[in-house]
């Protein structure tokens, strides 16, 4: 049954769904079914990067899908080794050439790679393609409140969403409040935690579960949807692709929210422990 996801404006008068699909690690001819499966569950926003390894099959997909091109948002992100402008410029070109799409709906800097000292010569790069007409809208990922302060004060160009780790047991509140500070919409990568920090097995989630007869994702889903925040969730089981979408018939109450809250464990809830200010994404 097809979910009719509400959307949300960004800064730059864009709309973008408040649940989007991610595809880390969903590759190949099952990956593409799954991610066609994802967008008859509903979802249309879809979530890739070249460092998945899986832009083709995410343009395969939406050929595929029989859903107008203007009604799904592809948004991909521009790996750490091409930060310099004319790189940025080229890379963008070969990943449309890749996904066989004229252009990008949503474009994010994966990282900020601060040593480098390249991440506002990319964002140059962002705002020309975006001027080309390359890219729609244009984003960030894992940038802290003084990345996103240089790139602003060196271009004027506020960036639309900024992609940071969010979920039960890092809530990460003050990326967050930086990111409203500057009227940047929040996107959350691995919105569930994962390995040791899989916050679907938490018992106190999936007691208020329960109340609601949701499943702890649902859960958590709902808890970042009453933050204003827009979870990118992953999942290639067709069933639990729409359980993901199916949180729009309760709402968490105050108390439940800080409960989940209580959970967090700061930096050691971080799934792979990756700071932005000391993680460098070069592969």
């Amino acid at each position: 049954m097809l979910v009719e996801i509400p959307d949300v404006m960004l800064n730059d008068g864009y709309r973008i769904p408040t649940i989007g699909f991610g595809t880390v690690e969903i590759l190949g001819n099952k990956g593409t079914l799954q991610i066609l499966n994802a967008i008859q569950s509903g979802y249309r926003l879809i979530d890739t990067s070249t460092n998945y390894d899986n832009e083709g099959i995410v343009g395969k997909a939406v050929k595929n899908s029989g859903i107008p091109r203007d009604e799904l948002l592809i948004s991909s992100k521009l790996p750490g080794k091409y930060h310099d402008f004319d790189s940025a410029l080229k890379i963008i070109e070969e990943q449309l050439a890749r996904t066989d799409l004229e252009y990008f709906d949503k474009y994010l800097i994966h990282w900020p790679n601060p040593d480098d000292g390249k991440y506002v010569e990319a964002w140059k790069a962002l705002i020309q393609a975006q001027k080309l007409g390359m890219i729609l809208t244009i984003g960030v990922s894992n940038f802290l409140e003084h990345h996103l302060e240089k790139i602003i004060d060196e271009t004027g160009v506020v960036p639309a969403t900024n992609q940071i780790e969010i979920h039960p047991y890092f809530s990460n509140k003050e990326n967050v409040k930086a990111n409203e500070k500057f009227g940047i919409i929040t996107e959350a990568w691995s919105p569930l935690g994962r390995d040791i920090n899989d916050a679907k097995q938490h018992p106190d989630i999936i007691e208020i579960g329960k109340k609601y007869n949701k499943s702890a994702p649902q859960v958590i889903i709902r808890w970042l949807h009453q933050r204003d925040i827009v979870p990118i969730v992953r999942s290639g089981d067709p069933i639990h692709q729409q359980e993901n979408l199916n949180i729009f018939d309760f709402e968490l109450t105050d108390a439940e929210m800080e409960k989940i809250f209580s959970l967090d464990k700061g930096e050691e809830g971080r799934v792979e422990g990756q700071h932005p200010d000391e993680y460098h994404e070069y592969d």
